[in-house]
C-alpha cells in the first residue's frame, strides 16, 4: 500500500478529496472509519478480501443512510477509501460478486462448503477461506459484519430476529476462522450502533420537518398580515 503514513495524513488526503461540511452525525462515523482504515492499512496480514468489502460497504451504507443529498454519499465514499490506498470501485464490485456468487445458494449449502475448506464453492468463498486460514490473518470487525450481510442476504431481508441472526452469524463466522469472542462482541455493537444512529436519524429528521413546519407558519402569518 505504499509508504507508511499517519493518522493525520490519512485525514489530510480524505478532506482534500472531500473539502464539503459533512453533518455532525455523520462526521464522527467518518472519523472513525477513517482510523479503523488506517490502522487495518498497517498490519501485515491485511487483506482487502470481499467478506472485508461487504462488511465496509455495510456499515457505510447502513450508516449514512440518511445523508442528503444522495449522490454526496458515493463521492465520501470514494474519498474515504482513497484516503488509505484503497479503491471503492473494487471494493464495491468484491462485495457485490461475493453476493452475487452466494445468495443463489441456501445457507445449508454455503456451510457445508466452509466445513469442507472451499471444496466446490464459487472462487471468491474459496479465496476468504484461504486468506483467513493464513497464520498471519489479520481479523477486523468489519469480517463480522459482512457475514451478518450475507446472512441477512440469505434470509431475505433485514427483518429477521437479531439474536437469531447473530447465532447464524457465530457459526458461520466460527466455520470461517474467525475470531468467536471477537465476532460476537463486535456483531452486537454493530447491532447496538445501527439502531442509535436510526434513532438519532429519525429524530434530526423529525426536528428538521418541525423547524420547517414553524417557517412555513410564519411565512404564511406574515403574508396574511400584509
Amino acid at each position: 500500500m505504499g509508504d507508511r503514513q499517519t493518522v493525520a495524513d490519512s485525514k489530510r488526503r480524505f478532506y482534500s478529496a472531500y473539502p464539503r461540511v459533512i453533518p455532525g452525525l455523520y462526521r464522527r462515523i467518518v472519523d472513525e472509519l477513517l482510523v479503523e482504515l488506517h490502522l487495518l492499512s498497517g498490519q501485515a496480514g491485511f487483506n482487502a478480501d470481499a467478506l472485508f468489502a461487504l462488511g465496509l460497504t455495510q456499515v457505510f451504507d447502513n450508516f449514512m443512510l440518511g445523508l442528503q443529498p444522495e449522490e454526496r454519499r458515493g463521492e465520501l465514499f470514494t474519498a474515504l477509501c482513497g484516503a488509505n490506498d484503497l479503491d471503492a470501485a473494487s471494493l464495491r464490485e468484491a462485495a457485490n460478486h461475493l453476493r452475487e456468487s452466494l445468495t443463489p445458494h441456501g445457507e445449508a449449502e454455503i456451510q457445508s462448503w466452509i466445513k469442507q475448506q472451499g471444496e466446490g464453492a464459487p472462487e471468491v468463498l474459496r479465496q476468504v477461506l484461504q486468506h483467513a486460514a493464513r497464520s498471519d490473518f489479520h481479523y477486523s470487525r468489519l469480517h463480522a459484519v459482512g457475514v451478518m450481510g450475507l446472512l441477512q442476504d440469505l434470509g431475505g431481508g433485514d427483518d429477521q430476529d437479531p439474536e437469531a441472526l447473530q447465532k447464524r452469524a457465530r457459526e458461520m463466522g466460527s466455520g470461517l476462522g474467525l475470531q468467536g469472542d471477537k465476532l460476537e462482541k463486535d456483531m452486537g455493537l454493530y447491532a447496538s450502533n445501527l439502531e442509535k444512529m436510526s434513532q438519532a436519524v429519525e429524530l434530526l429528521e423529525e426536528t428538521v420537518a418541525a423547524e420547517r413546519r414553524k417557517r412555513e407558519q410564519r411565512q404564511g402569518a406574515s403574508s396574511a398580515s400584509s
